[in-house]
């Protein structure tokens, strides 16, 4: 013991300079671990000890030491700076290591504002004295580096001013759990509070980042993604852009609908002026989603959508385009270009594409999502009429424009409308689908809004969630799983606040959910199989077949109880129509898997007793969310076996699960020889997804002739993913050179880096 120097603890207390305590609790994070070293995290610490140094100082340097010594080789130090920042963590929030009772932290939160009152008011002492017992605090102890960055970055309840830290992680589980169930019978809610913290805190099921952060606070805002139609009006559009701020505070990612908004030069008011066009309000809408920051947990972030056939779409196509000025591009929103069979079919035959202003046409735009055949008789008609302002493109060169400016920025996205509405929940003659979200897996009905009050328009909403398939030992767990998971995410339809009254109405109408999953790609690497080859085909095929069978199940045994979402008569559903009578039958051509379950029974129990909840299952990216359970984000493959993420709270490792057993099985991004088997299994998984999925291209230059991607490969995936019924496509990542092969490092601090770099050549 060094008797020269004080140390300054946490309470402002100084004592001696202590190093066996700091070597003692070294040897704790070290625990159990595999090739990791205490002596390394010392030597690279590196701590320069002065008179009065601050232990909480010496705590955050040795956990960086550890996090920095995360490699192939010692892949295990990701749970020694994860033990270290838990400890760290617990001593800021109760100044020391073992947490409260839960009634006591409860009481204590509540009085200073931070957790939302009715905890108090809907449990007993009692109650919170069994929730107390269903604690395991020692689960902390099982995430992995980066998932503590993340929580304490983002999701525990904190002072984000002066980085106070209020509660760990398992009191984040538990009262998420205690605040969806709350109006459950007191019979027996406690178990399915029990359930759902079990579920949550060992990963089994992966919680959305609005949930995480907000459930239990007094802000009652959840669901993720929020759908707003705009018409073509100036009511409207005000409505339209007061609807955003509402909910991009509320740390919702928003989608726009804009396609209604006539081209410009078309007349207003009778021909007494001429519109100004689509981008002056483009750039009205992009003010409002960045004018607020959502509390900085996210940003502010839009996708608008418009329709391939508008009259302004070349100049609407390169708006994210680095060139040109500020006048003619709006630069801070992603778009989704909505395209449909004729439009393939101009493209495949070398013909033209007609462009209309949606003013100009009646009809054409409704009949654009609600009926092909019609659309289809109102194009050609409109096409031979001299009347009406047009103009004609070849389809290729139309095309061709479009996927350049996805590859050269990566975020113009594809909706294939007709997918969206055959392939749909919804009956679209009376609720067609014309929009998706933010990141393109939502596909619900909207209707515009004529002022921000109005009860006859309809916000779209979903309510997100995940299975986390890595940690699943057997399909059977699902149906327990869905149970918890669509009770939980209904509840919590009924338990949150609406800004919009059209949101409330069309929530309580339809009560969408969206389920997904997370972990797919060490789902694959465990069970044997591959992205490229098809020996994930089958595997997928009965993994998704599973989770919306049990979903739906889950969703009709909750209606027996409850009564059906009002607006079931809308759904397909209520006709006897299920996922497995709509998907695109090119699938049967390559995943030749019979299905396994009892569909038929299921049919007629939906039949007999409706469904809850008119959507169930969405595939979202959860690139964020996914790292608390340590898991792969999404359906996607790594882009390395351990990768660094940026963000903005620093630079994080993680490594794949199960590395050191697994290495070799993983197939990570650059080293898939096509987009084809990936295209191929996320069109098994829409097979039986209602909503849509983030499914994304990726290229490799160098895989091609003087390190440019042809033009025929992009539009070739395009049309595989038409071909294979998938309803959106989301980023476009084009590898830009840098080391990410299996093993080694790679940048991800944001999904479209590489092509914004200008690497992809066409």
């Amino acid at each position: 013991m060094n008797k020269s120097l004080l140390v300054t603890k946490r309470d402002g207390r100084q004592e001696p300079l202590d190093l066996d305590k700091i070597h003692r609790v070294l040897d704790w994070a070290a625990e159990g671990l595999d090739h990791v070293s205490v002596s390394q995290v010392e030597l690279r610490s590196q701590i320069q000890f002065y008179d009065g140094i601050k232990t909480e100082h010496i705590h955050e340097t040795v956990i960086k030491a550890a996090a920095d010594l995360i490699s192939e080789e010692a892949a295990d130090y990701q749970f020694m700076a994860a033990r270290l920042a838990i400890f760290h963590l617990r001593k800021k929030a109760y100044g020391k290591f073992e947490p409260p009772k839960l009634y006591d932290h409860v009481k204590a939160m509540v009085k200073t504002n931070k957790y939302d009152r009715h905890l108090l008011e809907d449990y007993t002492e009692e109650e919170f004295e069994q929730m107390n017992s269903f604690l395991v605090h020692d689960r902390d102890l099982t995430f992995a580096y980066a998932a503590v960055n993340q929580l304490e970055g983002k999701y525990l309840i904190q002072n984000r001013v002066t980085g106070e830290i209020f509660e760990s992680p398992q009191f984040l589980y538990i009262l998420v759990a205690a605040c969806l169930f709350s109006k459950y019978p007191k019979e027996t809610r406690l178990q399915y509070v029990k359930d759902f913290y079990d579920a949550t805190s060992t990963f089994k099921i992966s919680l959305p980042t609005p949930i995480m952060a907000g459930v239990r606070t007094p802000t009652r805002q959840f669901s993720s993604c929020v759908l707003i139609e705009c018409d073509d009006s100036l009511d409207s559009i005000n409505a339209t852009s007061a609807a955003i701020v509402r909910y991009v505070s509320q740390r919702a990612g928003i989608g726009i609908n804009a396609g209604r908004i006539r081209a410009v030069g078309s007349a207003i008011r009778g021909g007494e002026a001429q519109h100004t066009g689509c981008i002056p309000f483009y750039k009205h809408f992009q003010t409002a989603v960045k004018c607020c920051s959502q509390g900085g947990v996210r940003g502010g972030a839009a996708t608008l959508f418009y329709p391939m056939w508008h009259l302004e779409v070349e100049s609407l196509l390169v708006l994210k385009n680095n060139r040109g000025v500020e006048e003619n591009r709006v630069r801070h929103m992603d778009y989704g270009v909505q395209i449909n069979r004729l439009l393939y079919q101009r493209l495949i035959k070398g013909q033209n594409i007609t462009l209309f202003s949606p003013s100009d046409v009646p009809g054409l735009y409704d009949a654009f999502f609600a009926d092909q055949d019609e659309f289809e008789r109102l194009y050609v008609q409109y096409e031979a009429d001299d009347s009406i302002r047009k103009r004609s493109v070849k389809a290729a060169d139309l095309f061709s424009l479009m996927m350049q400016e996805r590859a050269g920025t990566g975020r113009i996205y594809i909706q294939n409308v007709d997918h969206c509405n055959t392939h749909s929940p919804f009956d679209p003659s009376v609720a067609p689908v014309r929009q998706s979200n933010l990141c393109l897996e939502i596909a619900l009905p909207t209707k515009p809004l004529d002022d921000i009050n109005d009860e006859n328009g309809e916000i779209a909403l979903c309510t997100l969630s995940a299975f986390n398939l890595g940690a699943l030992e057997s399909l059977d767990e699902l149906e327990h799983l869905s149970d918890l998971i669509v009770r939980a995410l209904d509840a919590l339809l009924d338990y949150q606040d609406y800004p919009i009254k059209a949101a409330k109405i069309a929530t309580m109408n339809r009560r969408t959910l969206g389920v997904g999953v997370i972990n797919y790609a060490y789902y694959l690497a465990k069970n044997g199989a591959r992205y490229s080859d098809g020996s994930g085909n089958s595997l997928t095929h009965r993994t998704f077949e599973a989770i919306q069978y049990y979903l739906l199940k889950a969703s009709m045994n909750l209606s027996k109880e409850y009564g059906p979402c009002l607006a079931f008569n809308e759904t397909t559903y209520a006709q006897g129509i299920l996922p497995i009578d709509t998907y695109k039958k090119d699938v049967d051509a390559y995943c030749q898997e019979p299905l396994q379950l009892d569909w038929e029974a299921l049919r007629n129990d939906i039949k007999t007793h409706g469904l809850r909840n008119s959507t169930l299952t969405a595939l979202m990216p959860s690139e964020t969310s996914s790292q608390i359970s340590n898991a792969t984000n999404g359906i996607e493959p790594p882009r390395g076996l351990i990768t660094v993420k940026a963000s903005k709270d620093g630079t994080l490792r993680q490594v794949v699960p199960e590395y050191e057993r697994l290495r070799g099985q993983y197939e990570t991004l650059w080293n898939m020889p096509s987009n084809d088997g990936y295209l191929r299994l996320v069109g098994i998984m829409q097979k039986f997804v209602d909503q849509a999925i983030s499914a994304n291209t990726n290229y490799d230059p160098s895989r091609f002739p003087n390190g440019k991607v042809p033009m025929s490969e992009l539009l070739k995936d395009l049309l595989n993913a038409y071909k294979y019924g998938l309803k959106t496509l989301y980023y476009h990542n084009t590898r830009d050179g840098a080391q990410d092969d299996q093993g080694d490092l790679v940048n991800l601090s944001d999904a479209a880096d590489d092509c914004e770099s200008g690497a992809c050549k066409i």
